[in-house]
């Protein structure tokens, strides 16, 4: 009683009062004061802090040194200059995934091959529409689970495109570990395109960037008479070795 006794004219008019004495939340018989053991006055001090510092305007994010630019001024400047080199990287989303991708395969064809492994999903018009060259577009078509693997284990270890696409398919934890490897040994910059990551994706992956349809662009009056003239897209960082999860990029696409 002594013990508390001190606290209380140590402190007369705060509202938390830490207690020598260990164990939980002691309510004083003073009104509006809580006499805290030295675990939870650390605990109230440490959230706290950590209000303080989410509360902080965030830094401009150092550039990643090797950045493979996405041709995309809004996307490299969120990501710090583009993707990591050697890395996994996902773009996850029901839409606007490959328009991501098309920017990339443009510019990467403008210097070397760029891999696709193709299981029924590619549109080879976007991506010319896009600017890629499609003489330097290797397409691998895959159906299976073990073709994708394969062909993917193949790829990188080739080193013969610095550029691989891939779709999202169900991978044992070790096989993810040994693609995401094989693509940082060998600088090999590998895009899966997937709906939703699943964990073992999730784990391997450097980057994951997840897309979400804003809003639809028409051209021309509403309705039967209007024409489809592209649309806004939103891009969400969920993933990043160096950068805070949480930052977007607003990206606008316009057909020709």
């Amino acid at each position: 009683m002594a013990a508390l006794a001190s606290s209380r004219s140590c402190h007369p008019q705060g509202n938390v009062i830490l207690s020598p004495v260990e164990g939980n939340v002691i309510l004083s018989p003073v009104e509006g004061n809580v006499i805290l053991s030295p675990v939870e006055g650390r605990r109230e001090a440490f959230m706290a802090l950590k209000a303080g510092l989410s509360g902080r305007p965030s830094l401009s994010p150092q550039p990643v040194e090797g950045a493979v630019p996405t041709s995309i001024p809004e996307l490299d400047q969120m990501l710090a200059g583009g993707f990591p080199p050697g890395s996994v990287v996902t773009l996850e989303g029901t839409a606007g995934r490959w328009s991501v991708a098309a920017g990339l395969v443009a510019a990467m064809t403008r210097k070397g091959l760029v891999a696709i492994l193709d299981d029924g999903a590619l549109y080879p018009p976007s991506l010319a529409e896009a600017g890629a060259c499609l003489e330097r577009v290797l397409i691998v078509p895959v159906r299976k689970a073990l073709e994708v693997a394969r062909a993917a284990d193949i790829l990188l270890r080739s080193r013969i495109c610095r550029l691989v696409l891939m779709p999202a398919i169900a991978l044992r934890d070790s096989i993810w570990t040994r693609l995401a490897t094989l693509a940082h040994r060998n600088g090999v910059l590998l895009i899966v395109m997937a709906v939703r990551a699943g964990a073992a994706l999730s784990a391997a992956a450097e980057l994951r960037l997840h897309c979400v349809l804003e809003r639809i662009i028409m051209r021309g009056t509403h309705g039967l008479w209007g024409s489809f003239a592209g649309f806004e897209l939103c891009v969400n960082l969920r993933k990043h070795k160096h950068l805070l999860p949480g930052c977007q990029a607003h990206m606008r696409t316009l057909s020709s």
